[in-house]
């Protein structure tokens, strides 16, 4: 069975995957509200509620009722600046974001993790993507999506020397270590969300590409 989401929450409006969600969610007849709040100002539209400052800081001010809470939030440690940094983002911030989505109603909280999370091991990044999913599920959602992509491609407003070289190889890897678009993540992600459920997904990265075409 599908569902419309009428009234959504949208964490990471500015990233790679974020900026395509964005645009999905504000083209879609059938939304009412998209709340996005952004450090910098988004362009006005009719239906986008943007609360512009720290996301720490807002979430507090945010108002609901809400039916949906997509979060893109994500970083790295080279561009956060540490591991502490890094966690601060990929973890804390995304777990008061899923808090504070449910505390205004909404029943189903997609979040963008990675592939390899695993709360057990022993390469940070991983390890850190793991445990906020872990996390998550503590929450109790009603609804729980959780998407695992691989290398996320598409034009980034900073330089990543790493996955530009890692880009052209990944796009052939097979199965779910082949890299993804971030327009067919973006899209998979509205697709999950029109899906009725409960308990915990977990999709990996050949799923996501197979929804998004």
């Amino acid at each position: 069975m599908y569902l419309t989401p009428q009234r959504i929450l949208l964490a990471g409006a500015t990233g790679l995957t974020g900026e395509h969600l964005l645009d999905r969610l504000l083209n879609e007849p059938t939304i009412a509200r998209v709340l996005a709040p952004t450090r910098r100002p988004l362009a006005e539209h009719p239906h986008l509620d943007n609360p512009v400052g720290e996301l720490t800081g807002l979430l507090p001010q945010l108002e609901g009722p809400l039916d949906t809470a997509f979060c893109c939030l994500g970083t790295t440690i080279k561009q956060a600046g540490s591991q502490e940094a890094f966690r601060a983002v990929d973890h804390d911030l995304v777990l008061a974001v899923g808090a504070r989505a449910l505390e205004l109603g909404a029943r189903h909280f997609l979040v963008i993790s990675a592939i390899g999370a695993n709360p057990a091991s022993s390469v940070f990044y991983n390890r850190v993507k793991g445990e906020m999913e872990e996390a998550l599920k503590a929450q109790g959602w009603p609804q729980l999506t959780i998407v695992r992509p691989s290398l996320l491609l598409g034009p980034r407003s900073e330089f990543r020397l790493g996955e530009r070289l890692a880009a052209p190889v990944l796009r052939w890897l097979p199965g779910k270590w082949r890299g993804i678009g971030a327009c067919t993540l973006a899209r998979a992600m509205w697709r999950l969300a029109l899906e009725e459920g409960r308990g915990v997904r977990i999709v990996e990265s050949d799923e996501l590409r197979r929804l998004g075409r």
